[in-house]
């Protein structure tokens, strides 16, 4: 509190100018929220105050930034991720609804099951109960594999690796202007120097 007050009273009206000065804000205040009542279950979002460390560390608030910059790209992505699912749930309803119901009787058990196997995790279980009564499912669970998982996740890690990549090379943009800046002010100073030097030593 006596760190966020003592930049305040530094940056004036200029504190909120800043979103990394709101969260900090924010954070520190909900630690004067009263503790009873209502507000107790604020009180536990106190722990938000870890992630003070974010706003300090340059580096985190570089990868947050260009996670913030990557969200446009990402909003597409995340809707073709929406629609390969549910369309394989559909298409997995119909084909498989009377074989295995436990898994896709109806469309909300195809979407949780078909989020299973996206996330790789025991669906050669499911595969295999399946092609017991289909031998062709298989291809049904490859294809969704193909497409679901090596497919549009990848998009998905390349909009954001791009968009850190892309923070990253105007981050150094903006370094090496400074350092030109710098070097520019100082030749500038040399000149100025030399000038004052040259006057002195004339008659």
């Amino acid at each position: 509190m006596v760190e966020l007050l003592s930049r305040v009273f530094v940056y004036r009206g200029r504190f909120f100018h800043e979103p990394w000065r709101v969260f900090d804000f924010a954070v520190v205040g909900i630690a004067l929220v009263p503790a009873s009542g209502a507000f107790s279950v604020l009180r536990a979002l106190r722990v938000l105050r870890v992630l003070r460390l974010v706003s300090l560390v340059p580096s985190m608030r570089g990868v947050v930034s260009a996670l913030l910059t990557a969200v446009p790209g990402m909003a597409s992505i995340v809707g073709l991720m929406a629609l390969v699912p549910y369309v394989s749930a559909v298409l997995a309803t119909n084909l498989f609804g009377a074989v295995a119901p436990e898994f896709f009787g109806d469309l909300g058990a195809s979407l949780f099951t078909l989020f299973q196997v996206l996330t790789v995790e025991g669906w050669p279980d499911i595969a295999r109960s399946v092609m017991a009564q289909s031998p062709y499912a298989w291809m049904f669970f490859v294809a969704y594999l193909l497409i679901a998982t090596f497919m549009v996740l990848n998009l998905f890690i390349a909009v954001v690796v791009n968009a850190m990549q892309s923070q990253v090379t105007e981050d150094l943009k903006g370094d090496g202007e400074a350092h030109t800046r710098l070097s520019l002010d100082e030749v500038r100073a040399l000149r100025q120097e030399l000038e004052a030097l040259r006057k002195a030593s004339l008659p």
